[in-house]
């Protein structure tokens, strides 16, 4: 049993009876995450932050998560065997109502119980390249455009896309640098101005804490209430030129008082470092 199917059984035992909007509230949780990570049809788990939250709040020792008991263990062991038994009792239901049906052959009927007990044939793959357990996290996948041409009118409150599972020393083998992997968010560009760099729509890794210009490269910002992503080099004592990579784009002088700068870029999600 991997660590994160230890702390969706943690998790179900902590909730216990409890009603599950109530939990998600107290963690700090959207209901809708909660139930996400509890759900058998939805691959999301629980993370590292939020599980080390959770035992904080809860007054639990920190990596109560991630580890199971052997009661634990014999439990989930009871459970797995009562499955088991559900599904040979469905089966053999199945067989019963198949000899009252008239005029089916010996054969159909075999070949009806043998699906019956058939596991299913469909393949899951992960592409996502998880590390070694441990070094998962997952980073936010905000619903943000960052215009890469004309200016986007920044979302007040901008929307959860699914989130990413990655792993931080991977980042690091590619060349992202950064402190910590809870300064990550996930947002995308629209527009071809910073063609070929970042083509419209690539995802984009963003460091939300770099607020504040910290050398030539290309920086998520506000400029004239408008949503930029854009590469930026000092002009002078009081602006900035704000660089499009396509050549089509001319560039433009911006003063440095108006420009708010949102976060750094610091990889596209097509495998290209910035």
């Amino acid at each position: 049993m991997d660590i994160y199917a230890i702390r969706k059984q943690k998790l179900i035992s902590l909730i216990g009876t409890q009603r599950k909007g109530a939990c998600a509230e107290r963690w700090g949780m959207a209901p809708a995450h909660l139930s996400q990570i509890l759900s058998d049809k939805t691959a999301k788990n629980l993370g590292d932050d939020v599980a080390r939250r959770i035992e904080a709040i809860e007054k639990l020792p920190r990596g109560w998560f991630d580890s199971i008991s052997a009661d634990e263990s014999t439990a989930l062991n009871v459970g797995d065997m009562e499955s088991e038994a559900s599904a040979q009792t469905a089966a053999e239901q199945v067989r019963q109502m198949l000899e009252k049906v008239r005029g089916l052959t010996s054969a159909a009927r075999d070949r009806i119980i043998a699906a019956t007990n058939e596991t299913s044939n469909v393949i899951t793959v992960d592409f996502s390249r998880p590390g070694q357990v441990g070094d998962e996290v997952w980073i936010a996948h905000y619903d943000v455009r960052g215009a890469m041409g004309d200016g986007q009118v920044p979302h007040d409150y901008p929307e959860t896309f699914q989130d990413v599972r990655v792993s931080p020393s991977h980042l690091r083998e590619l060349g992202v640098q950064f402190k910590e992997h809870f300064h990550l968010k996930m947002i995308s560009g629209q527009g071809e101005s910073m063609a070929p760099t970042i083509k419209s729509r690539d995802p984009l890794l963003i460091d939300v804490t770099i607020r504040e210009f910290t050398g030539d490269g290309i920086y998520a910002l506000t400029w004239q209430n408008h949503f930029y992503i854009k590469r930026l080099q000092v002009l002078d004592e009081d602006n900035f030129e704000m660089l499009s990579d396509n050549p089509l784009h001319g560039p433009r002088t911006i003063r440095k008082d108006d420009t708010y700068i949102q976060g750094r870029i610091l990889f596209v999600w097509n495998g290209q470092p910035v």
